[in-house]
């Protein structure tokens, strides 16, 4: 039927206008019961079958057309070469009287009765004219002439394809006179004529010949295109009614019996994997909240239109250890499903496992806001996610559809983060009054601005209300304010991220009742996070809100603690740093040893219980003598345990070196990690310093053009500074932005808790497979 349906749609498509209405499937699911699938397969037969005969009765009548078109520029060669050759024979002392009897009685030409000329005349296609007359010069040896005459217009084709240009061709040669059997040039001919498949013409008598045969064939022609006419009518009012709704507000009739078949099809194969002769049975995954639901379905049916009273059908929930891993059933909606594809991306979440596309929601546009924070950026990234959402972008392209409200957040974080940085197009915002006072110097000299605001936290005024003061935009030491800035907020998030996904990874212990994991992996891994990298965010925000004279170093205070070395100029005393020290390293022989010598204690309990089973059967074997029953039961008991032991293996080595390798891992990885966040303040930076540079060498040079030059070179400059920020920050550098925060949530965030080895949920469902049949 499917392969029926697309025949019939390929016809539809070479039907000029015509148009099939695709109006979704909400209306045909609502109406699928209308369908019966005996009735849609008469249907479908009759309409298959009407297309095939009117297939074939259209390429019968271009055949027929075509033909006589082909014949009819042959004639017009004939008459166009037979004329001035008899012209020439009456100046050789032909009477007029003689050459009239000679038309009158069709005599044979001049060339065929003095010369004893023939002639082979034809069509044939133009890409293969070169090669046909090769062929000829060297089968004859060059003892024929063949003439070209390239037709005007196009032959349309009789299989429905584009239209071929072919060319007139006649071959002249010497042959017997008439009445003799043909010679071996003519068979020659004819052969070479047959391998390139050419049609073949009758050569005329005569010019009067040729006119008369040419008049026959337009004759012909008109009626063969009247007929072709009647025929596209004809095909055009059964296409009507294909391509009509079926209904008001559905879908062309043709396109609701092909999803229909989808629909049936998809029934059929789920069947098929049903088991039983009798009855039907199968096993399956289901969400156990919709088990109510199931069973009402299953009881009463889907609608009151299909009758369940020859049938029933019963679901029989099991609870109990299948065996398999239960798939994975994440419930999304038009925001939180984009974010869920970029997980499922790296792995699908393991059931009953922690997601984190709940938290990357949030996480990944304000990441990515932080290193392309620009307002006048995000308010491009707002505008393609408006156009996105109010344009017809659901039908012309379904992803990027499915990203609208990626492209969003994205937008606004964009815009949140720049009003942070005070950013827009590289240009400072004074949305408040600035707290910075500079005073008026000569040119050429610098000048030291002075704070306004209380520095000393003395209760006086505060700093600027919101974001950076502007006036650091174009201060002398900008740049190393800003990476200072940047750069540890910028570690602030990583470690704030990552203690996150130690949070995650908790819970994840809790809800599986994994003690050892808990006690003995999540413990000092926060241990040792919160002792590192806890304390050195502790010292950044405390040395932000603290005025100290001199200021001490972040960085000195973190290498003397690690090596138990004094500060002279440390922000607290020494004994905290060394013993949050001393508290890391003991994370780690914590981390190290004892989970596996715990595993391998529960191996040996389990190893002694399996034994203990597999000697209680022997003492009770007496009583399986009164009954052959239990005592069948009992060895298979017996066997049983003797093959949960040999499928228990367990190499303490190998699970050692697991657990080395964890460790190491998370130690070397919390550093490296917390190192791979900084890449928030390069491409900030980055972003930051080229939408500088393109202000400042493409905008401002504009408008520092002398008068009037600067009017017209403004707006040609604008519009290059336009095109380039667009293609380069709105573009090259959205992409790179994206791929980034993309690994911090995969490789930094995600490792900390993920396993991502678990299988989706994918349930048998009509909109679904029918979906797929529409983007197919």
């Amino acid at each position: 039927m499917e392969r029926k349906l697309r025949f019939v749609e390929e016809e539809l498509r070479q039907i000029a206008g015509a148009r099939m209405s695709k109006m979704g499937i909400d209306s045909f699911l609502e109406h699928a019961h209308e369908y019966k699938l005996e009735h849609v397969e008469v249907n479908i037969a009759q309409v298959f079958t009407s297309f095939s005969s009117m297939k074939s009765s259209s390429a019968e009548l271009i055949r027929r057309r075509n033909k006589a078109l082909e014949e009819s520029h042959v004639m017009k060669v004939a008459a166009a070469q037979i004329a001035p050759a008899m012209a020439q024979e009456r100046g050789r002392s032909l009477s007029e009287e003689h050459l009239s009897r000679r038309l009158c009685d069709e005599s044979p030409s001049p060339m065929q009765q003095d010369a004893m000329l023939a002639a082979v005349a034809g069509v044939l296609p133009v890409e293969v004219q070169d090669r046909f007359a090769r062929a000829l010069f060297r089968a004859t040896r060059g003892n024929v002439f063949t003439h070209f005459q390239p037709i005007a217009e196009p032959v349309p084709d009789e299989a429905g394809g584009p239209p071929i240009a072919k060319s007139v061709f006649v071959t002249y040669f010497q042959d017997a006179a008439e009445g003799r059997s043909a010679t071996a040039m003519r068979e020659r001919i004819g052969k070479i004529c047959s391998s390139f498949a050419v049609a073949l013409y009758a050569w005329p008598r005569s010019s009067a010949a040729a006119e008369q045969q040419l008049w026959r064939l337009q004759e012909q022609i008109q009626d063969q295109e009247r007929l072709l006419q009647e025929h596209d009518s004809f095909l055009r009012d059964e296409a009507r009614g294909l391509l009509e709704p079926a209904r008001q507000g559905s879908s062309s009739l043709l396109e609701e019996w092909r999803l229909f078949c989808a629909k049936e099809k998809a029934i059929y194969a789920i069947l098929n994997c049903f088991e039983g002769n009798n009855s039907l049975r199968a096993s399956c995954w289901y969400a156990s909240r919709e088990e109510d639901s199931i069973r009402s379905v299953l009881m009463t049916g889907p609608t009151p239109t299909i009758d369940f009273t020859s049938a029933s059908a019963m679901l029989i929930p099991d609870r109990g250890h299948t065996g398999k891993a239960a798939p994975t059933y994440n419930k999304t909606n038009a925001l939180t499903a984009i974010f869920q594809d970029l997980v499922d991306t790296y792995g699908v979440p393991r059931y009953r496992e922690a997601n984190p596309a709940l938290l990357t929601v949030v996480t990944f546009p304000f990441l990515f806001g932080v290193m392309y924070g620009d307002v006048g950026h995000g308010l491009m990234l707002l505008s393609a996610a408006s156009w996105i959402f109010y344009s017809d972008a659901a039908h012309r392209f379904p992803d990027l559809f499915r990203a609208r409200y990626l492209v969003l957040l994205m937008g606004f974080f964009s815009v949140y983060c720049g009003l942070l940085y005070n950013d827009f197009f590289s240009v400072g915002l004074c949305l408040f009054e600035s707290r910075w006072w500079t005073p008026e110097g000569r040119p050429g000299t610098e000048v030291k601005s002075e704070p306004l605001f209380d520095t000393r936290n003395m209760g006086g005024t505060g700093p600027y209300p919101f974001g950076v003061d502007p006036a650091w935009h174009g201060a002398q030491n900008e740049l190393v304010y800003m990476n200072s800035l940047k750069m540890k907020v910028s570690v602030l998030l990583g470690v704030a991220q990552m203690m996150a996904g130690l949070f995650l990874r908790m819970g994840n212990a809790l809800h599986n009742r994994c003690k050892m994991d808990f006690l003995c992996e999540c413990l000092p891994m926060m241990l040792f996070m919160l002792g590192l990298f806890g304390y050195m965010d502790y010292m950044i925000l405390y040395k932000w809100v603290t005025p100290m004279d001199p200021a001490p170093s972040i960085i000195n205070s973190m290498i003397a603690m690690a090596s138990f070395a004094d500060d002279p100029n440390g922000m607290f005393s020494e004994a905290i740093s060394h013993r949050l020290m001393m508290i890391c390293l003991l994370a780690i022989p914590a981390m190290l040893i004892p989970k596996p010598i715990y595993q391998w204690l529960k191996h040996r309990q389990r190893q002694e219980a399996a034994e203990e089973q597999c000697r209680r059967p022997a003492g009770l074997l007496i009583l399986g003598s009164q009954s052959p029953a239990r005592h069948l039961r009992l060895r298979d008991v017996e066997q049983q345990s003797l093959d949960s032991v040999e499928d228990d293996k367990f190499d303490f080595s190998e699970c050692l070196v697991h657990q080395v390798i964890e460790t190491i891992e998370f130690v070397l990885g919390s550093v490296s990690h917390t190192a791979s966040y900084l890449r928030l303040w390069a491409l900030s930076l980055a972003h930051q310093q080229l939408s500088l540079v393109f202000f400042n060498l493409i905008l401002r040079s504009g408008m520092a053009m002398p008068p009037p030059l600067n009017i017209p070179a403004t707006y040609f400059c604008f519009a290059l500074w336009f095109c380039v920020t667009l293609a380069i920050l709105g573009g090259m550098d959205v992409m790179e932005c994206f791929l980034h925060t993309l690994r911090l949530h995969w490789v930094e965030f995600q490792s900390k808790f993920y396993k991502a080895d678990g299988h989706a949920f994918q349930p048998f469902q009509h909109r679904s497979i029918l979906v797929q049949c529409l983007h197919d």
